[in-house]
């Protein structure tokens, strides 16, 4: 069983990024982190990366509910989605599988946001997969 749901976007590597952030707008998530990895190897590395970004992003409703249930979950947020562009040039967005992560906390309390959260990035991952040649993954 894989740990995330990606799709192929059929765009340009800054539009897929665009697209991602108003995706998670529609679904209540706000965007907390951009880590341009590329440039960061670049800088403290030397080093030459395919352009990867990750998205930390977080729905301050569900965080709440979800801390309140269990104050070591910060451990875990905020969610991450990761945009990357891959050797033979294609797009790709994925994110993490919250069942999965909520998991390792162990606390069933926890069951229902997480499956809240998934189904909100699933209709993320579709409604970016819409493009044509769109492959869905999990």
């Amino acid at each position: 069983m894989g740990y995330t749901t990606r799709t192929t976007v059929d765009a340009s590597f800054d539009d897929a990024i665009d697209a991602t952030m108003a995706a998670l707008e529609d679904e209540g998530f706000g965007v907390l982190c951009d880590i341009d990895i590329q440039a960061t190897f670049q800088e403290k590395l030397g080093e030459e990366f395919q352009r990867y970004r990750i998205l930390a992003a977080c729905n301050p409703p569900l965080a709440h509910e979800g801390l309140n249930e269990e104050i070591e979950l910060g451990a875990l947020l905020p969610c991450n989605l990761i945009v990357y562009e891959t050797d033979e040039g294609e797009v790709v967005v994925s994110a993490g599988d919250p069942e999965q992560l909520v998991g390792i906390a162990d606390n069933d309390a926890l069951d229902s946001i997480a499956t809240e959260v998934k189904e909100r990035y699933d209709r993320i991952i579709e409604s970016l997969a819409a493009g044509p040649g769109a492959a869905t993954e999990t």
